[in-house]
């Protein structure tokens, strides 16, 4: 006799807690039917809750770990961005871990901080890239996006102007792709990127030390993963297992960046990984290109430039295709030396590429740059070609370059013009109208730029050491530090210990302006206080010690300078000093209206400072706002009979309101 599908079903469900004859029992039919079922595994047909739970335990299980681990605050916060100060944002300093394992000092951006509500009269600007996008080596303030930022608050000063430069060293495409999310979410007006020299040596790349893997879709991945505790534990413990097992530890190896970044060291033209570094550019900027024109945020990118005559290749081998590249550099020498200046910029750009140490940028890099601005319609900046127009006989080498790619300072400059006027072109700029006439407008950025001895000796001593490494001298050849950089200023000796990790790049400008302040200097203080003040708009102790120094200048009959110093304080934070002087200044020099604008603005910060509303009155009756005279001037006798001018001022208005 077949069992109905209700007796079947409850079969399945009571099996596991009873046996075969107590379920025929139940049901009241013969054991041998219950125990065929059994043996049948009826228990196959599993209900679909059993299966719900199955999956849903292991995930339970993780989401649960990755709650404590946040709740224990496991590891290092790898968000993207921080809070700088109230409603400012920044960089994290810590999201380079989420491409660096195995290096102890990790790159870290410039440091440009920006509102964290976009203000309605904002114009904000992300740039992205490598060591050459950050400025390296005249980092932070040499970088070409200083100069669109100088460049953009003369031209158009009644604009906000954030220019973000949030480029590391040791990067390539994989962190650009990563960090496009994070930009678009703080609303840019413009993006700019200058990538492509790191992309076999750079984090992840496929030559790297720090590469997972040739495979991008992994490697993405995994970038994606990083935003989890759950994948930095992970990380931790691979890294900590591989170190007990190789008796050996990554993060000790000493030398720069660059030397430690190389593992794969002869990547030659053509080869396997040669093609992939060239897969892995063009899809990463594909993705990235995708994101932002979905975003429909404008964007620039920048062909790359690197030093093609004085710049012999780090490696060359011989293969069946191509010739040497050290046999191609000594022939494009003797090209150049003949006058030949076409050959011999086609042979020493086929010397660099032969370079199977791939530090430098293949001349497909910049064709793909090329087609995929055509192919996506986005400007493109000649930068290569930029760099042999300005050199002589149409080759760049050491005079715009301080290494194998990274521009000298009038190289950055120039840079940053290229890319400001693409931007010209384009339409890109500000609605609001120019301040300075085009013309005018590169020359009054060069006189503006600020820049220091010392930080132009930093530069200075971060080439002579990267220069006293491989590849560039074998490790045994190397010169020990103290040797190799000798200061002999002051200054130098304020870079010698920045170098030496002994202060920071901003206590090496704290003290240069203290000395000047004690020798009297006040140009020279101006000077470093300016510096301080440009690279961390956001630091008020800063503040402070210019309030009393524009008050020494203000008592010195300085008032220009004075008013320079307090206009920055006003414009980061502004309290009742900076507005009263400010105020106070503008009246002296016959400007009423904005006199009257910081007068009122100090008046609400401090009610019951006399001069502030002595000079308010005044400024009013200037206007011949002469009710609005009349009741400040009541305050200020009302607290003071005897402040000095008042009776006189009150006098000459009663008989002004009496006619």
């Amino acid at each position: 006799m077949a069992l109905s599908k209700k007796q079947i079903k409850f079969i399945a469900m009571n099996r596991p807690k009873l046996s075969a004859e107590k379920i025929a029992k139940e049901l009241n039919i013969p054991v041998e039917e219950v125990q065929k079922l059994f043996d049948e595994n009826i228990k196959g047909k599993t209900p679909f809750y059993f299966y719900v739970i199955l999956t849903a335990i292991p995930i339970l299980f993780f989401v649960l770990l990755e709650i404590g681990l946040r709740f224990f605050d496991y590891g290092e916060d790898l968000s993207m961005w921080t809070p700088a100060t109230e409603g400012k944002i920044i960089l994290n300093a810590n999201v380079a871990r989420r491409y660096f394992t195995n290096v102890k000092n990790i790159p870290s951006s410039i440091e440009d901080v920006f509102d964290s509500a976009k203000a309605p009269n904002s114009f904000r600007v992300f740039v992205l890239g490598e060591s050459s996008a950050a400025g390296y080596p005249y980092m932070p303030l040499g970088s070409f996006s200083r100069y669109i930022r100088k460049r953009l608050e003369l031209a158009y000063p009644n604009n906000k102007i954030e220019v973000i430069n949030i480029g590391l060293t040791a990067v390539n495409s994989y962190t650009i792709r990563d960090f496009i999310p994070g930009v678009l979410e703080h609303k840019p007006d413009l993006i700019l990127i200058y990538t492509g020299h790191n992309e076999y040596y750079g984090a992840l790349g496929v030559g790297s030390m720090e590469s997972i893997g040739s495979s991008r879709a992994f490697t993405n991945s995994f970038l994606y993963l990083n935003k989890f505790k759950i994948t930095q534990l992970l990380r931790n413990f691979i890294q900590w297992f591989s170190e007990l097992i190789s008796n050996s530890d990554q993060q000790k190896k000493s030398g720069t960046l660059m030397s430690r970044m190389a593992k794969e060291q002869t990547i030659e033209l053509d080869s396997e990984s040669y093609r992939a570094g060239i897969d892995q550019f063009e899809s990463n900027v594909r993705d990235v290109i995708k994101q932002i024109q979905a975003a429909n945020v404008p964007l620039i990118i920048g062909t790359l430039a690197s030093n093609l005559k004085d710049q012999a290749p780090f490696i060359s081998t011989q293969t069946k295709k191509y010739p040497q590249a050290k046999k191609v550099f000594v022939d494009a020498q003797a090209s150049y030396k003949n006058g030949d200046y076409k050959i011999a910029l086609q042979l020493f750009q086929l010397a660099k590429d032969l370079d199977a140490l791939r530090f430098r940028a293949p001349e497909e890099i910049n064709r793909l740059v090329n087609k995929l601005g055509k192919e996506y319609l986005i400007p493109i900046v000649k930068l290569d070609s930029l760099f042999n127009a300005e050199s002589p006989n149409g080759i760049v080498g050491n005079n715009l370059m301080t290494d194998h790619l990274h521009p000298t300072l009038r190289g950055f400059q120039l840079m940053g013009k290229a890319f400001f006027e693409k931007m010209i072109d384009k339409n890109f700029l500000p609605k609001s109208s120019a301040a300075i006439p085009f013309e005018k407008q590169d020359s009054a950025t060069l006189a503006s730029f600020l820049f220091s001895k010392i930080d132009s000796t930093m530069a200075e001593y971060r080439i002579k050491i990267l220069k006293n490494d491989w590849p560039y001298i074998a490790p045994m050849n190397k010169i020990p530090f103290n040797q190799l950089l000798k200061p002999k200023t002051f200054e130098d000796s304020l870079a010698f210990k920045f170098m030496n990790d002994e202060i920071t790049w901003t206590e090496a400008h704290q003290k240069a302006a203290e000395k000047y302040l004690k020798q009297k200097n006040l140009d020279g203080f101006l000077q470093h206080m300016e510096i301080l003040l440009y690279q961390y708009p956001v630091i008020v102790e800063f503040y402070k010690l210019l309030d009393e120094v524009a008050f020494k200048f203000m008592k010195a009959d300085e008032f220009e300078k004075a008013y320079k110093i307090l206009l920055k304080r006003y414009q980061i934070e502004p309290n009742a000093f900076s507005a009263k002087w400010l105020g106070s200044i503008n009246l002296n020099n016959g400007k009423v209206q904005p006199a009257i604008k910081y007068l009122e603005e100090s008046a609400k910060y401090d009610p019951d400072d006399l001069q502030t509303l002595y000079n308010l009155a005044g400024a009013y009756a200037l206007n011949k706002e002469y009710k609005q005279s009349y009741d400040v001037i009541s305050k200020v006798l009302s607290k003071d009979q005897n402040y000095p001018g008042a009776q006189n001022l009150m006098q000459q208005l009663n008989g002004v309101l009496k006619k």
